[in-house]
């Protein structure tokens, strides 16, 4: 059981890998929609059935089909039947990208035969709130409840929202410091970077990346002041132990935790689980329900990118694979000099200003070109091969082509749908 702060700290060194073997881990969500409307639980059994005959296992909550796992990957389901791939442990982008492929193959097979279509956009175009159905994954029932007591749009972010995640890896202490200082720094130029999200309810917002400001207006999310700090693991061990509880896991049941802290829990004040202290289980749910903008579990989960197409799925882990694994020095003497309040407020501005927000007296669409410049030197550095003798490096083209032409996907995604307000402008070709 876990009664103290030190077994908190030892579960994140649990995490210190050799520098040699640092793996990436990529997550990607999508919407599917049938007939211009997301699809139900019904639809979702369909699809997850057939997908068996691609190798995948299905995963069971009491008796309904949740999730499908084959090897390291899992297809989880979301609040609103997004879905959602958890990649492999893998050693390089190559490897990652090609994951993705796979995955999209697959899905396509399936997608068609079931005449269901994909979004790849950090924010449903097309949907209401209230016309999103939802699904028997019990924890969602309590989220659902719960969730808008602390954030106005928490119900947006759970049934509305699809985003990209990069898992990485860190070599030591100081290492994790270095690199959790750098993504969350950086959060306003990922922001502006990949927003993707411009389209609401069939009409332009005014934003480029909705997703963003949705989440910025969620419970338990955001991005905190001390994680611009020289954070280490005692320090975020004392940020989540003083973190209200989402939820405790009881076998079958999930019971509120909003009336807690995870440091309650460590004293055995939770009387509806019997005063129990939690597990390492526990630790790792609450660890997961933390929605900040980049979090640490025994390795740091980079939040902050929307969802995209799958010409540009693989830029945003390259992007950042390149900075954090190739180039972190040069990237981290770049970001020191940045002012923190500086950093908050050009976050607060990027979902709407998007590459003409400021920080630090430039635009963002300076700073994103300095990034990229370090990322790819740091690809360069890496130097690793696919079977053509191409680097790394050729997955920045898709970014490289953005800022050159100083539009994102979320400035094409206006163009396209402006013209006539076609649906079918919205859906992955």
């Amino acid at each position: 059981m876990i009664s103290s702060k030190n077994q908190i700290i030892e579960y994140f060194k649990s995490g210190i890998k050799d520098t040699k073997n640092l793996k990436i881990g990529i997550e990607h969500e999508k919407f599917l929609f049938s007939n211009n409307k997301r699809i139900n639980y019904l639809k979702i059994k369909e699809m997850f059935t057939a997908l068996l005959e691609f190798g995948w296992n299905p995963i069971y909550e009491k008796d309904n089909i949740i999730a499908l796992n084959k090897g390291g990957k899992n297809i989880t389901l979301e609040p609103g039947n997004q879905i959602e791939l958890s990649g492999e442990k893998l050693n390089h982008i190559h490897e990652a990208c090609a994951e993705s492929q796979d995955y999209l193959f697959e899905l396509k097979q399936v997608t068609k035969k079931l005449n269901i279509s994909i979004v790849s956009a950090g924010f449903d175009p097309i949907s209401k709130l209230n016309e999103i159905p939802n699904n028997p994954k019990q924890r969602y029932k309590l989220m659902t409840k719960d969730m808008p007591l602390g954030g106005e749009s928490s119900l947006d972010m759970m049934y509305r929202t699809c985003g990209t995640q990069l898992n990485i890896d860190y070599n030591s202490e100081d290492d994790f410091s270095k690199k959790f200082k750098i993504v969350n720094s950086i959060v306003p130029i990922s922001i502006a970077l990949f927003a993707n999200s411009s389209i609401v309810e069939k009409k332009k917002s005014k934003y480029l990346s909705y997703r963003s400001k949705v989440w910025q207006n969620t419970s338990r999310g955001g991005l905190p002041k001390i994680f611009f700090e020289e954070l280490n693991f005692e320090k975020y061990a004392d940020f989540i132990m003083n973190f209200p509880i989402l939820f405790v896991q009881e076998k079958d049941t999930y019971i509120s935790g909003h009336k807690y802290t995870f440091k309650d829990f460590m004293n055995g004040k939770i009387s509806e689980v019997n005063n129990r202290q939690p597990n390492e289980n526990d630790l790792s749910i609450h660890l997961s329900t933390i929605f900040t903008e980049n979090r640490l579990k025994k390795y740091i989960e980079l939040r902050s990118m929307d969802t995209c197409g799958w010409d540009c799925l693989c830029s945003g882990p390259a992007f950042y694979i390149g900075m954090l694994y190739g180039n972190i020095d040069e990237v981290y003497e770049v970001i020191s000099k940045w002012e923190k309040d500086k950093i908050i407020n050009a976050y607060l501005e990027a979902p709407q200003k998007g590459f003409n927000t400021q920080l630090m007296g430039k635009d963002l669409l300076y700073w994103s070109s300095i990034l990229l410049k370090l990322s790819r030197k740091g690809l360069e550095n890496r130097d690793i091969l696919n079977k053509s003798q191409k680097n790394e490096t050729l997955f920045l083209n898709h970014l490289q082509k953005l800022v050159d032409n100083k539009t994102t996907n979320a400035d094409h995604m206006i163009n396209r749908f402006s013209k006539n307000e076609d649906l079918n402008e919205l859906y992955d070709k």
